[in-house]
């Protein structure tokens, strides 16, 4: 067994029992390692302080927090928005695409303290333990991955007792049972009562979304983007570290940014998840639409075909794989273009596009326009119809008299 554990820290149960759990058991002194994704936009010094001294009580030899969100926002956030990114249509990757950077934190300290393997929190049926375990293989393969929640079989509750028993200090209990992950993209939440997919989520799991009947009456605002890359709201320049917590304010009043889904875990089975993710999902909806105005035609359609794939790589644990640093070259020559404005609407539970322009769009109005002024060579249709439409009517002329005739069923 190692000697010295870099620990990915949440703060949590599971974590916080793990901190004991791995000197106990296997006899290690653990470094617990935080990483400040953006969990609590509004979270202070103070906070991030405690979590530290959580982890000293629960047993670490040593505690970190490393901010991280301004990386995670431009070189993680910022690239799965270029690509739309959304696993089966619908989960922006709210979990998914953090993990790559706190994997990379997770090496770093290990160089820095000199430990022999890093650890996770991770339950085997989960999808975190993928993503962790194959992107530290990917930056270090020298490194042991450990996962104490697959060895030591606790349930919930057995985990609770066993926090209490030692004096961990944690703040889930029987009452409230869920699993929740956040960050500065959403929140995932699971386990309790949702565990049914028949049940609707409880009101109270709901922190950045407000009830449809609460919207506020209808607004507008806009986003520019440069490049594929969201830069200014409603005409002032911001971070992305900015800009998504203003958004989730701004969008998650009327309602809009919660999902429901069953998904397809990467170890085969079926997951009732639960997402709030207004404002990532309002940038998807506009940068989608500003692609609209500003990619080539075969470019957008090739481009659309790979987003799905794109979202896989990352759901599956292979940010740090050579398919994905590919689709990413693809991608951002895809985006050289995309630079421009769109309007959202927001009315209770919805946001949708009410305008957009682009500073070099694909859309002329000379040719698109009915009026007078019209450039379109309206006699150049009948060539290129008749062309266009030629192998299907030779094949009608030569052949389809000579189909079978189809005898319909008897009733």
């Amino acid at each position: 067994m190692p000697k010295r554990v870099i620990l990915a820290y949440s703060g949590g149960l599971d974590t916080s029992v793990a901190v004991k759990w791995i000197q106990e058991e296997w006899g290690a002194e653990v470094v617990a390692l935080a990483a400040d994704v953006g969990q609590d936009a509004g979270a202070t010094a103070e906070d991030w302080e405690a979590i530290r001294h959580r982890a000293l009580a629960a047993g670490a030899v040593e505690a970190k927090v490393v901010n991280v969100v301004d990386e995670y926002c431009d070189q993680y956030v910022a690239r799965a928005i270029k690509a739309n990114t959304l696993y089966e249509g619908k989960y922006p990757l709210v979990s998914a695409l953090s993990r790559p950077v706190i994997a990379r934190h997770l090496v770093a300290a290990a160089r820095e303290f000199g430990a022999d393997a890093v650890a996770h929190g991770c339950t085997g049926k989960g999808n975190d333990q993928v993503r962790f375990e194959v992107s530290v293989r990917a930056l270090a393969p020298d490194l042991e991955v450990l996962a104490p929640v697959r060895v030591w079989g606790f349930s919930r509750e057995d985990s609770i007792a066993y926090a209490k028993r030692f004096d961990i200090p944690v703040t889930v209990t029987k009452a409230k049972p869920y699993s929740i992950d956040e960050n500065l993209v959403g929140r995932a939440i699971e386990c309790g009562e949702m565990e049914d997919p028949w049940n609707a989520p409880p009101a109270d799991v709901y922190t950045l979304t407000k009830p449809v009947s609460e919207a506020p009456a209808p607004r507008e605002v806009v986003v520019r983007f440069v490049q594929g890359k969201p830069v200014a709201l409603d005409g002032v320049e911001m971070p992305l570290s900015i800009m998504i917590p203003e958004l989730n304010r701004i969008v998650g009043a009327y309602g809009f940014g919660r999902i429901d889904m069953v998904e397809n875990r990467r170890v085969g089975i079926k997951s009732r998840e639960t997402y709030e993710c207004p404002g990532v999902l309002a940038l998807i909806l506009a940068h989608q639409d500003l692609e609209g105005v500003t990619v080539e035609r075969d470019l957008a359609r090739e481009k659309a075909k790979l987003e799905p794939r794109y979202a896989e790589l990352v759901y599956d644990g292979l940010w740090f794989s050579p398919l994905r640093e590919g689709l990413d070259a693809f991608i951002d020559y895809s985006q050289l273009y995309v630079t421009g404005d769109v309007r959202l609407g927001l009315e209770a539970g919805r946001c949708f596009v009410a305008g957009r322009r682009a500073d070099q769009g694909l859309y002329d109005y000379d040719l698109a326009t009915y009026e007078k002024g019209d450039t379109f060579r309206q006699q150049d249709a009948e060539g290129f119809v008749r062309i266009w439409g030629l192998s299907v009517e030779t094949w009608a002329r030569r052949q389809r008299a000579e189909l079978p005739v189809v005898q319909e069923p008897e009733a």
